[in-house]
C-alpha cells in the first residue's frame, strides 16, 4: 500500500448507470404487463416449464447444491456461471450466494468493487491525504482522535444521506480550511473499468454538495449506487436495540437505502408531507380540500416507504433463516415489522391501503392536532429483533451477545445487498473486532474474506489485527492527526 500527501483532489463522474434494484430480467413483449409483478418480487413465473414474463439470467436450480456442482465441480475456484473465469473472490462470493438463495431466484452476475485510490482535501482532520490500498481488507490503527473514522467517513458519503456520523455538511470542513471540502475515491471493480467518485461542499455555509462521476456533473448521489454500495457499523449502534424506537428507525431506512437508494428521497418527502399536515392541522389555514390533498400526498409516500420497508425485512429475513448456524459465533437474528400501519400495508394492496389510511388521517383530524404531530404512520413504526437460538429478544440479551447479534445482521445484510443489487458492498466497521476473544474475531475475519467485499477497519490496539493468516491479505495503516503511514509486518 503507498500513502502519500497531496495538495489536491480531483472530484469527478460519467454518464450514470441506471441503479435498478432487479436488472437481471429482460422482459418478453408478449407480456410486459405481467413483467412489473415479476421484478417486484424478484422470482421466475412459470407455468408448464415456461417462463410467463420474463427470460431470467441466472436460475438456481431446485438443488442449490447441484447448480454449485455443475458449475464448480471443485469448489469456488473454477468457472462462474456465465461460463467466463472470474477471480477467486469473485466465484467465492458466487458460491456463498448459492448457500443463501432459494430455488428460483435469479443469481446476479456479483461485481467485486474496490478504493483503489481515496483522496481527502480539507476533510475533518486532514488537510490533504491520499491512500492508495491494494487489499481488501484495510486495518487503520491508531490512538482515539488520530482520525480513523474520519476516513471512514469519508467513505460513507459516497453513499446516499449524511454519513455514518449524521453530521452536517459544515462540520466535515477542515477547521481553517475555508469551511469546504472535497474527498474523491477511485473504483476498480466495475464492467465499464475504473470509475472515479467525487463529492465535496463546495460553498462554505451551505449544506448542498456537489456530485461528480469521471469527472461530469452527477445529478444525485443516488446515481454512485450504480457504482458502489455501503454498509456500516459503528460504536454509536452499539446501543440499538435497548434504544428509542426512532433509533431503530433510521437503523431500518439505512437497510433499505443501502439497496434503494430512492429510498432516502422518499423518506425525506414522507417528513415534508407530514410536517405540511401538522401545520395545516394547527394553524387551521385552508379549506378541507387543501387537508385532502395533503393527505392524499401523505398517503401514497407512507405507503412507498413502508413497502420498501417491508420489502427489505422480509427478503433479509429470508436470506437469514435459509443460511442459518446454531452454533456460528454470531448468532442468527429473527427479524419484523411491528405497528399498526405495517400490519394494513401488508394486508391489502397498495392502492387500498392509501384509501384506507386517508380515511384513517380524515377521521383523526381533531386528535393529531391536539397532539401537534400525525400519530398513525410509518412513522411509529419499529423494527423488532430477537436473538435466534434463544428465542430472546435482543435488548434482553447481554452486552457481549448484543455486539455479536448486530455483527451477524450486518454481515446478513452485506449479502443481502450484494443479492439484491448485484454488487458486493463496500464495509467499514469502525471498533468492531476489538470487543471480541480471538475465536470470534478470526471467525469475523473468515466471514468477512467470503463475502468478496472490501472492508475498511479500525481499532485503537493495533494488536487486533496481528497474527492473522496471510489468506485474509490484509493491509495496514497507522493513522496518526493528519497523517498515515503503512505498517510493515514483522
Amino acid at each position: 500500500m503507498q500513502v502519500r500527501a497531496g495538495a489536491g483532489v480531483s472530484v469527478s463522474s460519467a454518464a450514470p448507470v441506471s441503479s435498478g434494484l432487479f436488472p437481471r430480467y429482460e422482459p418478453q413483449a408478449a407480456n410486459l404487463a405481467a413483467h412489473s409483478a415479476c421484478v417486484k418480487k424478484n422470482i421466475s413465473h412459470k407455468k408448464n416449464g415456461q417462463n410467463l414474463c420474463c427470460i431470467p439470467r441466472r436460475i438456481l436450480p431446485a438443488n442449490r447444491l447441484s447448480w454449485q456442482k455443475a458449475l464448480m465441480p471443485n469448489g469456488p475456484e473454477t468457472l462462474s456461471p456465465n461460463g467466463t473465469l472470474n477471480t477467486a473472490a469473485q466465484n467465492t462470493a458466487i458460491w456463498n450466494m448459492g448457500n443463501q438463495l432459494t430455488a428460483g431466484q435469479a443469481v446476479p452476475a456479483v461485481r467485486l468493487p474496490a478504493i483503489d485510490r481515496l483522496m481527502l482535501s480539507q476533510f475533518r482532520s486532514y488537510e490533504a491525504l491520499t491512500l492508495t490500498p491494494d487489499a481488501r481488507m484495510i486495518a487503520l490503527t491508531g490512538e482515539n482522535g488520530a482520525g480513523k473514522t474520519n476516513i471512514l467517513e469519508a467513505i460513507s458519503l459516497l453513499a446516499p444521506g449524511r454519513g455514518l456520523r449524521r453530521a452536517d455538511f459544515s462540520e466535515m470542513a477542515r477547521e481553517g480550511g475555508g469551511g469546504t471540502f472535497a474527498l474523491s475515491a477511485r473504483l476498480t471493480g466495475h464492467e465499464t473499468g475504473n470509475v472515479l467518485l467525487g463529492t465535496g461542499l463546495a460553498q462554505a455555509g451551505t449544506s448542498q454538495r456537489l456530485h461528480k462521476i469521471d469527472r461530469e456533473p452527477a445529478v444525485s448521489i443516488r446515481d454512485f449506487a450504480a457504482y458502489i454500495r455501503i454498509v456500516w457499523l459503528t460504536p454509536a449502534m452499539d446501543g440499538l436495540f435497548a434504544g428509542s424506537p426512532g433509533e431503530r428507525r433510521r437503523y431500518l431506512d439505512r437497510l433499505v437505502l443501502a439497496v434503494d437508494a430512492a429510498h432516502a428521497q422518499r423518506c425525506n418527502t414522507l417528513e415534508r408531507a407530514l410536517r405540511n399536515r401538522n401545520k395545516l392541522l394547527e394553524t387551521g389555514i385552508g379549506d378541507a380540500a387543501w387537508l385532502d390533498a395533503a393527505e392524499r400526498e401523505t398517503a401514497e409516500l407512507a405507503v412507498a416507504v413502508a413497502a420498501a420497508r417491508a420489502e427489505t425485512i422480509d427478503r433479509l429475513a429470508g436470506l437469514i433463516a435459509a443460511s442459518r448456524d446454531d452454533g456460528s459465533p454470531f448468532p442468527w437474528a429473527g427479524i419484523a415489522l411491528e405497528g399498526e400501519f405495517d400490519n394494513l400495508v401488508a394486508t391489502c394492496p397498495a392502492l387500498e391501503a392509501e384509501t384506507r389510511y386517508r380515511a384513517i388521517l380524515r377521521e383523526f383530524r381533531a386528535r393529531d392536532a391536539a397532539a401537534g404531530r400525525t400519530l398513525f404512520g410509518p412513522q411509529a413504526s419499529d423494527l423488532r429483533v430477537w436473538h435466534g437460538p434463544k428465542s430472546l429478544p435482543a435488548e434482553k440479551a447481554s452486552t457481549g451477545e448484543q455486539k455479536a447479534l448486530l455483527v451477524g445482521l450486518t454481515l446478513a445484510h452485506a449479502s443481502l445487498v450484494a443479492s439484491m443489487s448485484g454488487s458486493a458492498p463496500v464495509i467499514l466497521l469502525d471498533e468492531v473486532a476489538a470487543h471480541f476473544d480471538v475465536r470470534r474475531r478470526t471467525a469475523l475475519f473468515e466471514r468477512l474474506s467470503q463475502l468478496g467485499s472490501q472492508v475498511w477497519m479500525t481499532s485503537a490496539d493495533p494488536a487486533v489485527f496481528e497474527g492473522l493468516p496471510s489468506r485474509f491479505g490484509l493491509a495496514r495503516l497507522a493513522i496518526s492527526p493528519g497523517q498515515a503511514q503503512p505498517v510493515q509486518d514483522a
